[in-house]
């Protein structure tokens, strides 16, 4: 054979590979014995060994190709991987209807229902028809390249085809995925899963080896992906449904893009569309009467409206879209005894019960211990240390005790009597009106200095690297840090005599201290622990004063005045900065070095206030500057940044490879900036 002819054979045996793959994988048809499907397989790839110059990267073979990687490479999404609100009953289904309808009172709503099918979440991006990548939802704005990984699993095509005609009344967007496939690029997401059966095959094939087994397939999915080695996952039976076309082709609704994958090559869960949210509740527990019975592991219903304007409309509340939840099925139970019952103390002095547990499994994790929320609920659960009691994952991910069965009670379980006392301090207790939690009004107390040790260098604070609870501990015992301040002044020869420390761990550390002296504004009112001060008030507080000598010195009145900011947190702000103490802690700090990124301090107030009122969205990635440090200008020059295009946009910053925000913008007549412009604004 020589190598025209081989080419020609090269093309129909991967024209014909592809085809058994989209039959088996897609629409659960087996034309061929497994033996032959491999059999294909081998030829093609003894071929390609022959003329490597023919392999090309859609090519079946390159399913598992390359070395194993050192780290994964980060990866921007354009379009946010947003985490799904959760609903656990009928009445929070029709009370999120209400709340929509309260945002879109003119609309009529239809929603589409889908299986939450539990697995891993992962987007897929194609270039002219060609896998080019595949990232992890990561923080759902970053996620983790894992391409190589992606392209084992037989589900995934390399390639994208039209294995048949979309129905008549999607023409339209037939000729306008032509000519993407052709042309441009498409992205899909999805979820990466293992059927039940094949984890049970998987984890009887390691306990032949002598090896451990995993508790769930979800956790052998995500696993797999974040290997290093490809090899790995491509050893590993995992699968890909697909669920969401980010890419748009003109899909007015939902429910079409459930057309459309199937007939890409993607394995889809057909779904329900329903006119009614009672409709989606019947759907729900027809899912729910199957649910065992189904090949792969779901933990709920998704429910969504199923008009895409509308969804993109009514936008994003925190981390989730409002147009959408997740239907989650009553967790699984479990019951276990209660061994003991200890308090902790949080930083804010909250004394919080925890249940100490007999281990037990619970949705294949290990549950030893359980929150008891409060006193109160400690009393309406009528709870003793012996019980024998019902634990159950809440959300399916904090362990949480719904009932004692005190049917079981022997006599010798003993009542558990809350403390007066702080258990750490010997400080009285106290209970605020109003609040069902009893504190440690004690700012000293060790415990409390230690949470708000741990606080102050998180990640949304200092984020000193390397510097974690079990150093603080550690800095704390030998007395070498008894305020936030000392950190600072810490130097490599107090860190070397410490227990495990070298001279090398010791000076990365005093170098990372000394890197995390300057600070924005919002990160460094976070640091401060200030009690109902979230990263997002943070954020609000550095966006009005715009310094730390404004807020320092900031009246009840003004607070109020802050969007976001009401009388509680409000109050909770002005009686931190009038306390003494506290003021002595900040001061402490600017002292020793720290240095708070202060607009006032170097331009004058024009110039800091010359793009107040307006606001920006940033699309696409740009080359000279990233989107954090592009916010944080916007901000200290006075203006505000948006996720999404709306009315209220004024300017959209244009990036490489832009999503459908710039569209939007172009309809909604909102003024698009070129990355050279927008850095002119920001100079």
């Amino acid at each position: 054979m020589n190598k025209q002819q081989a080419k020609q054979r090269i093309e129909k045996l991967k024209k014909l590979i592809k085809r058994h793959r989209y039959l088996y994988h897609v629409l659960d048809k087996e034309e061929i014995p497994d033996a032959a499907f491999d059999s294909l397989k081998h030829e093609l790839f003894t071929l390609e060994q022959q003329y490597p110059d023919l392999i090309t990267s859609d090519s079946p073979t390159q399913r598992v190709g390359g070395e194993a990687l050192k780290e994964f490479k980060k990866v921007e999404h354009k379009i946010p991987m947003l985490s799904i609100e959760d609903v656990f009953s009928e009445k929070e289904l029709n009370d999120w209807e209400k709340y929509l309808k309260r945002l879109a009172r003119e609309s009529q709503f239809e929603y589409f229902a889908e299986l939450k099918i539990d697995g891993f979440a992962v987007t897929l991006i194609y270039n002219k028809g060609i896998f080019i990548a595949g990232a992890t939802r990561g923080n759902g704005k970053i996620g983790e390249d894992v391409t190589q990984n992606l392209k084992t699993i037989e589900s995934i095509p390399l390639e994208l085809h039209l294995y048949k005609e979309l129905s008549p009344e999607l023409k339209d967007i037939e000729k306008k995925l032509k000519e993407l496939i052709r042309e441009s690029k498409i992205e899909i997401r999805g979820e990466v899963y293992m059927d039940k059966a094949d984890f049970d095959r998987f984890n009887r094939s390691r306990i032949k080896d002598n090896l451990s087994t995993f508790t769930n397939p979800r956790n052998l999915a995500a696993g797999s992906i974040r290997q290093l080695d490809p090899k790995l996952a491509a050893s590993r039976p995992l699968k890909f449904l697909a669920y969401d076309l980010i890419t748009d082709m003109g899909q007015s609704n939902h429910s079409e893009e459930h057309q459309i994958l199937p007939i890409l090559g993607f394995k889809t869960d057909s779904g329900k569309i329903c006119k009614k949210i009672s409709e989606a509740l019947d759907f729900f527990q027809e899912v729910g009467r199957k649910r065992e019975k189904l090949p792969f592991q779901i933990d709920g219903v998704v429910i969504s409206l199923n008009n895409n304007f509308l969804f993109q409309k009514l936008g994003v509340a925190g981390k989730s879209p409002r147009a959408i939840r997740a239907f989650k099925f009553s967790p699984k139970q479990a019951t276990t005894k209660i061994l003991d019952i200890k308090v902790q103390v949080g930083r804010t002095g909250a004394i919080t019960p925890v249940a100490i547990l007999e281990p037990v499994q619970v949705s294949g994790v290990t549950i030893t211990r359980a929150t008891l929320h409060n006193d109160d609920e400690m009393k309406k659960l009528g709870i003793k240390i012996g019980d024998t009691v019902i634990v159950e994952r809440a959300g399916d991910v904090i362990p949480a005790i719904p009932r004692v069965l005190t049917e079981l009670r022997s006599g010798r379980e003993k009542p558990f009597v809350f403390p007066k006392i702080c258990p750490v301090c010997e400080t009285k207790l106290i209970k605020p009106e109003k609040e069902a939690i009893w504190r440690c009004p004690n700012t000293g107390c060790q415990a409390r200095k230690r949470e708000n040790f741990y606080h102050f260098t998180s990640k949304k604070a200092f984020d000193i690297e390397g510097l974690g609870p079990k150093i603080i501990d550690q800095l704390i015992d030998e007395n070498l840090i008894s305020q936030p301040f000392e950190i600072f002044e810490l130097k490599e020869g107090d860190l070397v005599p410490l227990e495990r420390f070298a001279e090398r761990k010791a000076g990365n550390i005093i170098k990372a201290i000394k890197e995390s002296k300057e600070i924005d504004l919002s990160r460094f009112i976070f640091s401060l622990g200030i009690r109902h001060v979230g990263e997002e008030t943070a954020n609000d507080l550095a966006d009005y004063f715009g310094s730390l000598d404004r807020l320092k010195k900031v009246s009840r009145e003004e607070l109020e005045k802050i969007p976001n900011v009401g009388g509680r947190i409000s109050e909770s702000i002005y009686d931190w900065f009038q306390s003494k103490k506290n003021q002595k802690a900040v001061d402490d700090l600017i002292r020793v070095g720290v240095r708070v990124i202060n607009p006032a301090s170097f331009k004058p107030l024009t110039e800091r206030q010359k793009l107040k009122g307006k606001t920006f969205v940033l699309t696409g990635s740009l080359k000279t500057i990233t989107r954090d440090e592009a916010k944080k200008r916007i901000r200290l020059s006075g203006g505000d940044v948006s996720e999404s295009v709306s009315n209220k946009t004024d300017y959209l910053v244009l990036g490489d490879n832009p999503g459908l925000k710039m569209e939007k913008a172009k309809k909604l007549g909102v003024k698009i900036t070129e990355e050279k412009d927008f850095l002119e604004m920001i100079k």
